[in-house]
């Protein structure tokens, strides 16, 4: 036997071999239709990556990321039990999300005093935790009540770790408004940044948010140079009134919203750190480490299958902490149903918890550094961001280019390309549009009225600036929608809308295709009724008639299609059927079984949506049949 190590027995590895062995798997399927996939962006995914040296890289200083939770609570004693609880379990930064504002969720701290914050706050001991704030279009407000905070505690505002969130642009393209012209916004910006640094303080005044551009729609290169855009603002405003661009620079933070989309999101971190990077170099300036944060995306979050979401927002905290963000705030898996519960914030408490301590992914400061794949898609994301952050310079600016509807019109397409996506569940949704559970519990939110009324922008008294706002929307919201529909069904009739499965041959024969009907037909709320399967095309319209359905559904092989559908369709129509389904996309014949009654063909890479919300109607509109009432 030789004594060599064993990788010697063995041809090295290159790409020619394995593009050689991936050719006879495909058998003449297109290369990059099947294994080369894309981002939001149109940004090429390859299926395998060399190694790569690594780029030079801005990373986070050193040591893990902030735990950051969410204070949202309209009662000010319960919103300050529950920051406590949240230090007490590890977290040690706190983000105060304001009532009104997008990110407080419908809910959010009702703040209007110095008491009131101090009450919110009783028992936090400042200056050894870090602070954001989320304010929305009370920013400035905000801002005066933390340093009168700082005060009234005899603290000094410089030993707080803060970033007070103050955002115009970002309120702008939320909400569609502004109090003022930019022109009369900016001074009060640099004033404000005057004053605050008078005082002592030494934080970020300023927040670059890609939130609204995310939830609009945008893909990845669209919401940083979106960020890029709205910080490059501020430093102008800063530099106009007289504050030089190195203390200017301090003085801004960026959040940007992190997916489950792994790849894409370590990706997008790093690249936002190089860009940062190459603006600072732009404006004369030694880089120095960015302030960034990061929140779990809300456009994936969905409100069927709720535990769901403890996964997508694990896996989006992970990404974000391995891609270099400072801090990171996890919104617990209820967030879309209501104001969570203790349970909910502990889950997203510990999430991070576990990524820190046990699984040690804050240990290396970019651990994505040298692996090909993440390389490239950096890159490919920076040039990307950096020409969607030239394209708004050339309009004029992220403010003007708001004004004028530039910048949602690009955001829009991409939505609109993701829409369709959802709807023919080329991107799934695991519990919306992919295994769908119609017996699911409830699972248990605060009893808490949202907050009604909004707090205003108060960026200025001047002539308004209007546009066009960004949406704010959950990727879920369609299949939702027919699942709520479904619910209401249910609890008028005490069933739901059904579709038979009418199943042709052994189960060998229809169990594939049955299984993907039952799926597909759940994820719009119409629950499947299925059988052992029929030979004989009466028994199999006994059968229907007895089910009580209103829907029917064909469920076999393309074979048994050719010899059975047509007959199976004609006795189900005379049965009553009113709408015939056919799972599966016959190359030949589909003519033919449209004749015998078939008025659907439900298959992969149909539009799912349009096809579930015609069926929910019909089996709605339908009278439910005596013996299933």
């Amino acid at each position: 036997m030789e004594d060599r190590p064993l990788a010697d027995l063995f041809e090295p590895a290159d790409r020619a071999r394995w593009l050689g062995l991936v050719e006879g798997v495909l058998k003449g399927a297109d290369f990059e239709k099947r294994l080369v996939s894309r981002t939001a962006d149109g940004l090429r995914i390859e299926p395998l990556y060399g190694s790569a040296e690594p780029a030079a890289q801005p990373v986070r200083a050193p040591g893990p990321w902030r735990i950051a939770q969410r204070v949202d609570h309209p009662d000010l004693s319960t919103a300050n039990a529950q920051a406590m609880t949240d230090l007490e379990g590890g977290a040690d930064a706190l983000v105060l999300a304001l009532a009104g504002a997008r990110g407080a969720r419908g809910y959010g701290l009702t703040v209007a005093t110095v008491e009131d914050l101090d009450a919110a706050l009783k028992g936090v001991m400042l200056p050894l935790i870090a602070l954001r704030l989320d304010a929305g279009g009370d920013g400035l407000g905000a801002a005066r009540l933390v340093r009168a905070l700082a005060e009234r505690r005899g603290e000094d505002l410089s030993s707080y770790d803060l970033d007070l969130g103050i955002d115009p642009v970002g309120v702008l393209a939320a909400s569609g408004s502004l109090g003022a012209v930019w022109s009369e916004i900016a001074p009060r910006l640099a004033e404000t940044a005057a004053e605050l640094e008078a005082a002592g303080f030494t934080g970020r005044a300023f927040l670059a948010d890609g939130r609204p551009y995310h939830e609009g729609g945008a893909g990845e290169a669209a919401e940083l140079g979106a960020v890029l855009a709205t910080a490059v603002t501020y430093l102008r405003a800063l530099e106009a009134a007289g504050h030089d661009l190195a203390s200017a620079r301090d003085r801004i933070a960026v959040l940007l919203a992190a997916d489950a989309d792994e790849f894409v999101t370590v990706a997008k971190f790093r690249a936002m750190r190089r860009l940062w990077a190459r603006i600072e170099q732009a404006c004369g300036l030694d880089p120095k480490p960015l302030r960034l944060h990061a929140e779990t995306a809300w456009r994936m979050m969905t409100k069927r299958d709720p535990f769901v979401n403890i996964l997508r927002t694990g896996m989006a905290a992970a990404a974000a902490g391995m891609g270099g963000a400072d801090s990171v705030a996890i919104l617990p898996y209820t967030q879309a149903l209501g104001l969570p519960d203790s349970f909910a914030r502990r889950v997203a408490r510990n999430s991070q918890i576990v990524l820190i301590e046990e699984s040690h992914l804050a240990r290396v400061s970019d651990p994505a550094a040298g692996s090909g794949g993440f390389e490239a898609l950096t890159a490919e994301i920076a040039e990307a961001a950096w020409a969607s952050f030239q394209a708004i310079e050339a309009e004029g600016g992220i403010v003007a280019s708001l004004s004028v509807g530039k910048l949602q019109r690009r955001i829009e397409q991409t939505r609109e390309a993701r829409a369709k996506a959802v709807a023919s569940r080329r991107e799934a949704l695991t519990g919306a549009s992919e295994f769908p559970n119609l017996a699911e519990k409830p699972v248990a939110v605060l009893d808490v009225a949202p907050v009604t009324a909004p707090r205003g922008a108060n960026f200025g008294a001047g002539s308004a600036v209007a546009c066009d706002a960004l949406p704010s929307q959950r990727l879920a919201e369609p299949y939702e929608a027919l699942r709520d529909a479904s619910d209401a069904y249910l609890a008028k009739t005490g069933r739901r809308p059904s579709v038979f499965l009418a199943n042709l041959g052994p189960v060998a024969a229809f169990n594939a295709r049955a299984t993907f009907a039952a799926n597909a037909f759940a994820a719009g709320g119409i629950a499947a009724l299925s059988n052992d399967g029929f030979d004989d095309p009466a028994a199999l319209a006994e059968a229907y008639k007895a089910s009580g359905a209103t829907l029917a559904c064909i469920c076999s092989t393309d074979a048994l299609y050719a010899e059975h559908a047509a007959g199976a369709a004609e006795a189900l129509a005379k049965a009553g059927a009113g709408t015939i389904y056919l799972a599966g996309k016959p190359r030949d014949g589909a003519e033919a079984l449209q004749q015998a009654g078939v008025s659907a063909f439900l298959h992969v890479g149909c539009d799912m949506l349009a096809l579930l919300d015609a069926a929910l109607r019909a089996a709605m509109r339908a009278p439910v049949p005596p013996q299933a009432a």
